[in-house]
């Protein structure tokens, strides 16, 4: 009897045995299979893409799907469950609501979108095949989604346009007024009027019977005719110069290439004629140099009286001792100017008495 039990025993003791070398193998099997299938549960986060469903089983297509298969895909879902052409009842579409169909086919809708863009189907392949580059699939998902979707190229020459369209506005405008104004000096109504009956634009034979006119309308014409010639004859520099096309920002640009070449051509030339041959300047050389020194644009240079440029030619303010010299002469004159000048002495006295900063009160 015992020696059976003793049998017994041990046939119970190996089947314990065995089940425990079994059960391991079916934990790492259990282990192996769920790590196997980690990457793309954990590739799919809400909010990315599909959210947390694959789009390729969206569409009901395989990873190695062509374009147009998945094309093919998206248009039988779309007349499934598009609002358009949602049939409740139809066969496959049970227990689906006009909500759930709408909802359903927004996701169609992203999986497609996701899919047929080489770009953005590469980085939702790369996101199913590297879960845990997090950060990664953030970035490239919202850089493309909040990327200006029109060419940054066409934005840029469109604001160029604009700018080049209200800087000739502007200037127009300018002008207009500075001839406005030039319109009521009777120094240059006068000189108008002249050239005018030189020209015979203001002695007309009268005229009578039914074309005959009346003193209103022979004074608009006149004004005209005075308007016209002193828009003609008078050259106006700086601000208010007439506006010329090949100055608006567009033009510039434009035509940077041919200034900037020469320029350089004109700098080469500077260099060699005065720097290594030593030649002396010319008077468009010295005015030049002058308009450096004294830091003005070409329009406001030209802007000044002729017998003032002269007078710096005199006084050989291209050399730089010269014009620092004069320089300071002139910052005294101003100095003395408005030290003796009574507007200024008034302005002055405002400012101590009554200007800015100064508190007062009232006597109720």
């Amino acid at each position: 009897f015992g020696g059976h039990v003793c049998e017994h025993g041990r046939g119970r003791v190996g089947s314990a045995a065995r089940r425990q070398k079994v059960k391991p193998w079916w934990l790492v099997a259990v282990v192996v299979l769920s790590v196997s299938r980690l990457p793309t549960a954990a590739a799919l986060v809400e909010g990315l893409y599909c959210g947390t469903e694959v789009c390729y089983d969206v569409l009901g297509v395989r990873r190695e799907a062509t374009k147009a298969e998945i094309a093919r895909a998206y248009r039988q879902l779309a007349r499934r469950y598009h609002p358009d052409g949602f049939r409740p009842g139809e066969p496959g579409l049970e227990g689906e609501t006009k909500e759930s169909a709408q909802r359903r086919f927004l996701v169609i809708a992203t999986a497609y979108e996701t899919l047929k863009d080489e770009e953005s189907g590469g980085d939702y392949e790369y996101m199913l095949d590297h879960p845990e580059e997090y950060y990664q699939h953030y970035y490239a998902y919202y850089r493309r989604r909040l990327a200006p979707k029109v060419d940054v190229r066409v934005v840029i020459l469109v604001t160029i346009c604009a700018i080049s369209i209200f800087q000739y506005y502007s200037w127009h405008t300018d002008y207009n007024e500075a001839i406005n104004y030039l319109v009521t000096v009777p120094k240059y109504r006068i000189q108008a009027a002249e050239i005018a009956r030189q020209q015979g634009l203001l002695n007309r034979p009268k005229e009578k019977g039914k074309n005959r006119r009346s003193k209103e309308e022979i004074r608009e014409q006149e004004e005209e005719v005075i308007r016209d010639i002193i828009k003609n004859k008078i050259d106006i520099k700086g601000g208010y110069q007439k506006p010329n096309l090949s100055d608006i920002l567009l033009c510039q640009m434009v035509l940077f290439p041919y200034h900037l070449s020469r320029y350089l051509a004109w700098y080469a030339s500077w260099l060699y004629r005065f720097t290594i041959r030593r030649e002396e300047y010319g008077d468009q050389e010295k005015l030049y140099i002058i308009r450096r020194h004294m830091k003005m644009s070409q329009s406001q240079f030209d802007s000044l009286d002729e017998n003032l440029r002269r007078s710096f030619l005199e006084k050989q303010l291209w050399i730089k001792e010269n014009y620092e010299v004069y320089r300071k002469d002139q910052e005294e004159e101003m100095k003395v100017k408005m030290a003796t000048d009574s507007r200024m002495k008034r302005y002055r006295r405002w400012m101590r008495n009554e200007g800015p900063g100064r508190l007062t009160f009232a006597d109720d």
